[in-house]
């Protein structure tokens, strides 16, 4: 296939996989709308450059070289500069320098002083500044982002700048005629160019879709394991954790325990300074939970104003000091909401798993038990059941 056609069909296809994407615009969460229309401008704008590579033959080559090479610039920009805002990390309209700078040379040595080496070592240079941004802005979220999506994009861009690299260095010992154009057939790189530059960006497009799914579907799942104010595990996540380490811990002999925590006169709160306060207190004993929480403790709510935490591996005494750990943190510093400063207490049930449990719900029963138990004793406290 001859470099004009891969350009003109690359074109076609970026601009379809463009419009695919328009489409979704309305279905994708407010926070991902800028990074995806921000992808779509720059494969706009990289379509357009392919096109007018296409045509250089039928238009002044002085005029075609600038915008052909400025558009699929600021074409990779815009991907840079979505994939930033896909990931919420500071974006600048400085990220357009390089192009900026790029177009400007590549228009000096296409008119004023005409040198095809120059414009080319422009060109690379100017994508060796943008297409390593792409990529370390992917790398940067692989703790966060394990998505098969993501590692393929990073592999894309990565092999675009390992393309341009070889490409620069195969044209600094090579002699470039002046009227080298990349659709001529003659030159083998000319063959291979038009399918890095026009058919990768629609692989891509394809690729920031599948992004997009996976952020959503993982949206729903933790919308479905959270719960909504306080961002803890929710009920149903507690359940089925606590199922899988009650059952681990009958296989390891290592015993789970629970902790049954309930703010003391939460009902007073609610009453007297009203629910949306109410709310509030919910979320700071939630933020002191996670605060004190160890690596090997899951803190869940489990409905009100009732937490639950999940203890692995623990005695009898680390259970006890493990909840004391968590009253005390939660009662060593005050609520404070605006102007009201209000000290908040929590009463806590412990329960260690042992034989005579017969699965994870009679465990929770202790707990719960035991909690009654502390409340009735005078609240503020913790009582093992």
């Amino acid at each position: 296939m001859e470099p004009t056609t891969v350009f003109i069909l690359g074109s076609l296809m970026m601009l379809a996989n463009g419009g695919v994407l328009g489409l979704m615009h309305q279905d994708l969460p407010e926070s991902l709308r800028p990074a995806a229309v921000s992808w779509r401008i720059a494969t706009l704008l990289h379509a357009c450059g392919c096109l007018l590579f296409a045509a250089q033959q039928f238009i002044p080559i002085a005029l075609v070289l600038p915008l052909a090479n400025g558009l699929v610039m600021f074409g990779f920009t815009g991907y840079w500069y979505s994939l930033r805002q896909f990931y919420a990390q500071p974006s600048s309209l400085w990220l357009m320098l390089p192009a900026c700078i790029g177009t400007a040379g590549v228009l000096w040595f296409a008119t004023v002083m005409p040198d095809t080496g120059i414009r080319i070592m422009i060109v690379s240079a100017v994508w060796l500044l943008i297409l390593p941004g792409t990529v370390k802005v992917l790398l940067s979220e692989q703790r966060h982002d394990q998505a098969i999506s993501r590692k393929v994009m990073a592999a894309i861009f990565s092999f675009v700048c390992a393309f341009v690299l070889f490409r620069a260095g195969y044209f600094v010992w090579t002699e470039v005629h002046a009227d080298f154009r990349v659709i001529d057939q003659q030159h083998w790189l000319n063959l291979v160019s038009p399918m890095v530059i026009a058919i990768l960006p629609v692989i891509g497009t394809t690729t920031f879709l599948l992004m997009c799914s996976e952020r959503i579907r993982r949206q729903w799942e933790k919308a479905a394991a959270t719960d909504y104010l306080t961002g803890l595990a929710n009920r149903r996540t507690l359940t089925e954790q606590g199922l899988l380490w009650f059952e681990q811990a009958k296989k390891t002999q290592r015993p789970l325990a629970v902790a049954v925590i309930d703010i003391d006169h939460f009902k007073t709160v609610n009453d007297r300074y009203g629910h949306d306060t109410g709310d509030l207190a919910l979320q700071y004993v939630a933020a002191q939970l996670v605060a004190h929480c160890r690596s090997t403790e899951l803190p869940a709510r489990q409905g009100g104003e009732e937490f639950v935490v999940l203890l692995q591996n623990v005695s009898a005494e680390e259970m006890r000091a493990a909840a004391e750990r968590l009253r005390q943190g939660i009662a060593e510093k005050a609520f404070i909401a605006a102007d009201l400063v209000l000290p908040l207490t929590v009463s806590i049930g412990v329960a260690l798993q042992d034989p005579a449990d017969s699965c994870f719900s009679h465990l929770m029963q202790r707990a719960d038990k035991a909690l009654y138990q502390a409340k009735a004793a005078g609240r503020n406290q913790v009582i093992a059941g």
